[in-house]
């Protein structure tokens, strides 16, 4: 029988442009993003749902304040990958939510 091997630094790599995708999403995708942080809510709980609030206001705030460039999108990539990597070291028990949230972006 095969066996599936994951790589959790890809992972966590995928898994951080589906959460600034949806965090960075402007009023015309509110909906997906009240949805996507719902999911996030329900699968990865509480601590995970307001740092994903949190990168959504530092997004939003530095697009408004510079017309929309991608400098506050990159950092926060950055951090979601560590924080996700972490996140997938300590629990791997949360790969398949983790997963999940990443398909949904697609």
């Amino acid at each position: 029988m095969a066996q599936l091997v994951i790589h959790q630094p890809r992972v966590a790599w995928d898994g951080a442009r589906a959460f600034v995708r949806m965090a960075g999403g402007r009023d015309y995708e509110a909906f997906a993003y009240e949805a996507f942080a719902g999911r996030v809510h329900s699968q990865l709980g509480r601590d995970l749902y307001i740092e994903l609030a949190e990168t959504r206001e530092r997004i939003l705030t530095d697009w408004v304040r510079t017309g929309g460039d991608q400098h506050a999108t990159d950092i926060e990539l950055g951090r979601w990958r560590v924080r996700l990597e972490d996140l997938l070291r300590t629990r791997p028990d949360l790969l398949d939510p983790v997963l999940d949230l990443i398909a949904s972006t697609r």
